[in-house]
């Protein structure tokens, strides 16, 4: 782990995404954080340990999901499924698959395994799964304060490493080349997750922040607010926030009987492409239910002093 120095940053970004403002200032104190995602490897020292299974290789209760497809509801989890062609952005069934048998064992179905991913970040890792690791190994999940500070590691710059995204044509992250989601160049030499350290660290050294896959954090999902500015003098910095409350992470907009409570993931994923999803960004940030599991989805962990 690093031992990251505490300090203030400015959090968010007013140039980007909405859910990333209002930019505003946020003091954290210091915390260790793991070098690289957790890999299959770490994993699986964690099952062969425990007995764990993950949420992607147990079949979901149909008490928790009212009305859904019972063919639906078998051990399974999301895997990124190509098209051939271009598609319209806005409906991401059209790249992901509902597919049997995918779990972080097998993250492209039964077919698949990871003999030879052993230091690949691991994926299809719900966030109990990644509370039960962090737990085992005596450690938590960061917070979204410290995980964006982490990846800042003391810049405010548009990128972890600068203002540009390949800085001299270097690839700096492993993100998307090309048009998404039907053509990857593939020009930073990773179609899929790559190895944990393939790219230099950023000034904390800490790798993968950016790219590669998205990571969970502690906190509950919530808009941004401004910092309350006092008539007095300039507003001080929100000390170690830990974002929203559960009840009202849900999304508004789906049904009350299927409402599942979000949590906070940063720093993108090798799927973010210029022409999709510019959120290989420290400020970049979405909410994720606790249930979900993906092919792009992993986490590292974090520790108090």
């Amino acid at each position: 782990m690093i031992l990251v120095p505490g300090g203030e940053f400015t959090m968010g970004s007013d140039r980007h995404y909405p859910e990333e403002a209002p930019a505003h200032r946020v003091a954290v104190s210091p915390f260790h954080i793991d070098a690289y995602p957790v890999t299959n490897r770490d994993f699986a020292a964690f099952c062969e340990a425990t007995g764990h299974v993950t949420a992607a290789e147990l079949a979901p209760d149909p008490a928790d999901y009212p009305g859904a497809d019972p063919a639906l509801l078998v051990p399974a989890s999301a895997v990124f499924t190509p098209p051939s062609h271009p598609v319209p952005l806005d409906d991401a069934y059209r790249w992901w698959t509902h597919v049997p048998g995918a779990n972080w064992r097998r993250p492209l179905g039964p077919e698949s395994d990871v003999d030879d991913l052993g230091d690949h970040p691991v994926v299809h890792i719900a966030y109990a799964d990644a509370e039960a690791y962090a737990a085992w190994a005596g450690k938590r999940l960061p917070t979204e304060a410290e995980w964006e500070h982490a990846a800042r590691a003391g810049a405010d710059t548009e990128y972890a490493w600068g203002p540009e995204l390949t800085p001299g044509g270097e690839h700096r992250a492993n993100v998307w080349q090309g048009d998404f989601p039907h053509h990857n160049d593939q020009a930073d030499g990773w179609y899929r997750t790559s190895p944990v350290g393939s790219y230099a660290p950023n000034a904390f050294g800490l790798y993968d922040m950016i790219g590669n896959v998205w990571e969970w954090t502690a906190d509950w999902w919530s808009q941004h607010r401004p910092t309350p500015t006092p008539a007095c003098c300039a507003p001080a910095p929100r000390q170690d926030p830990t974002g929203g409350k559960r009840l009202l992470s849900v999304d508004p907009a789906t049904p009350i009987a299927e409402r599942v409570p979000r949590k906070v993931m940063k720093g993108g994923s090798h799927l973010c492409a210029p022409n999709y999803c510019r959120r290989y960004r420290p400020a970049a940030r979405l909410p994720q239910t606790v249930d979900t599991t993906t092919g792009h989805l992993g986490f590292r962990c974090a520790r108090t002093p």
